[in-house]
């Protein structure tokens, strides 16, 4: 069975999403946040960088969102959360899975840092962020979510920075994207996940 290294109010939820989807229990070992809303110091006896969702899995101990969510997929045998290989959506979905960390996530913090604290959000956070929000309003096309009407492993990944952009009241200005966060709430995969971990973002 996989263990689940998870931190509370972190993107240890994706993978519960996932794995509810798939059907498969995990062995949850849950850590607090500290008062300053980091991670504790335990998480860095699994992780050198105290990172959290990390997944042991007999000998194998693995990082980092996306590929958490891939190694899962390829276990389980699963390709119902990703289009076909070989299409031009496979592509699409690929790069979309890669761009939540690697270009949108520098971009959001900017902006969640600040209104978190309870600080006003710079200007030039606020129009970078809204040029990536208007970049992934495109990309749902007809939506409800990138690919139709179920969760993508790319949903999963993004549904982290928009629940803490929701939370924040980050999406005033893009009710395309406030109404793609309303469908990934009504994934049966995100329900379980948060039933069971509590929601992505801390409650106001």
């Amino acid at each position: 069975m996989i263990t689940l290294h998870a931190l509370k109010y972190s993107r240890a939820t994706r993978v519960l999403w996932l794995l509810a989807d798939l059907g498969q229990p995990c062995n949850r070992i849950d850590y607090d946040r500290t008062e300053s809303f980091r991670a504790p110091e335990a998480l860095q006896r699994v992780h050198p960088l105290g990172k959290s969702p990390v997944i042991e899995d007999d000998s194998e101990k693995i990082a980092e969102s996306a590929t958490i969510l891939r190694y899962l997929a390829h276990k389980y045998g699963d390709d119902s959360h990703t289009p076909p290989r070989g299409t031009a959506e496979f592509w699409q979905h690929e790069a979309l899975l890669d761009y939540v960390e690697s270009s949108l996530a520098g971009v959001a913090l900017q902006a969640i840092l600040p209104a978190f604290a309870g600080e006003p959000v710079p200007q030039e956070a606020r129009g970078a962020l809204d040029r990536h929000l208007n970049y992934i309003a495109q990309a749902i096309g007809d939506g409800p979510l990138f690919f139709g009407a179920r969760a993508m492993l790319a949903d999963i990944q993004l549904s982290y920075l928009i629940a803490f952009l929701a939370r924040l009241d980050l999406l005033a200005d893009h009710p395309r994207i406030a109404a793609y966060w309303d469908a990934l709430q009504q994934q049966p995969g995100y329900i379980a996940a948060t039933q069971t971990a509590g929601p992505m973002a801390p409650p106001t």
